[in-house]
């Protein structure tokens, strides 16, 4: 627990810096040294695990509730989209409740950890960056396809048309292509990180220390597979926020960048209720 701990404060240090700093570039890479601090620590977990048999407790994977908003607030489906994108990256699943109220992650408490400490930040960087958008009026010269139903000769028929882009629409699909651009970025790191270690094993102590490691990926894996597989009773498939009212490419654009620079900021946990699951990120939904 103390080495946990250790962890999250080193974790928070590189948060705080990035916070504090208006370079993008800076930001970006504290974003990465984070990640990579979080990814290279469950990786060592995940060594150590497979070598612990014989300790009285060993870690094993856990289920844990993420509130994320009260029923009827606007956004979030897409802010559901942000968590589950970390946690896609920090080997973590989840579960949705149909009302995006509250996420179900199931995984090992560090992982779940630095999930949840990366979304508080995300989630404000995010918000702050699609107000600043929407209040800059920049997404009013751009247009957005949109289906309307006309009346002709007794018949009901569909034809398509450019309307004015709504700031909601604008907003939605900012926030969309933000979780998506950190979903990508953090999956890099991921990438990156493991593949690292593997070189790493191998060229310290040879192609077997190699084997290893990456074995104790794979077994993390499956063990987390059965888990979910156990433990979760959703059915049905959590599809993600969908721009209904229309598509901005404008919008898109602006959220694709902001998630590009996203500086990490704390938030406190929004408050929540439980309803009915669907899976996240190809995963299913349950009463």
């Amino acid at each position: 627990m103390a080495s946990q701990d250790k962890l999250l404060t080193r974790i928070g240090g590189l948060l705080r810096q990035a916070e504090s700093t208006d370079n993008e570039h800076e930001a970006e890479a504290f974003l990465a040294a984070a990640q990579k601090l979080a990814t290279r620590s469950a990786i060592d977990l995940t060594v150590a695990r497979a070598h612990i048999a014989s300790r009285e407790r060993r870690p094993v994977p856990v289920q844990r509730v993420i509130p994320i908003g009260e029923a009827g607030k606007r956004g979030l489906r897409t802010y559901v989209q942000l968590f589950v994108a970390i946690a896609t990256a920090n080997d973590v699943r989840c579960d949705v409740t149909r009302t995006s109220t509250t996420v179900y992650a199931y995984g090992f408490d560090s992982d779940i950890d630095t999930c949840e400490s990366l979304y508080t930040s995300l989630l404000v960087q995010m918000v702050r960056a699609s107000d600043h958008y929407i209040k800059s009026g920049s997404y009013r010269s751009a247009t957005a396809e949109k289906i309307v139903v006309e009346s002709r000769f007794g018949r009901k028929v569909q034809r398509k048309v450019q309307a004015p882009v709504a700031a909601v629409t604008a907003r939605l699909n900012f926030q969309m292509a933000f979780a998506e651009r950190i979903g990508r970025r953090l999956a890099e790191v991921k990438a990156e990180v493991e593949a690292d270690a593997v070189r790493a094993d191998a060229s310290a102590n040879g192609d077997i220390a190699a084997a290893g490691t990456a074995l104790a990926l794979r077994d993390k894996e499956l063990e987390l597979v059965d888990f979910y597989t156990s433990t979760s009773e959703a059915r049905g498939t959590w599809r993600g926020p969908q721009a209904s009212a229309g598509y901005s490419a404008a919008a898109r654009r602006a959220g694709d960048r902001a998630g590009r620079a996203a500086r990490l900021n704390n938030s406190p946990e929004l408050g929540a209720a439980r309803g009915r699951l669907t899976r996240g990120a190809g995963d299913g939904s349950a009463p």
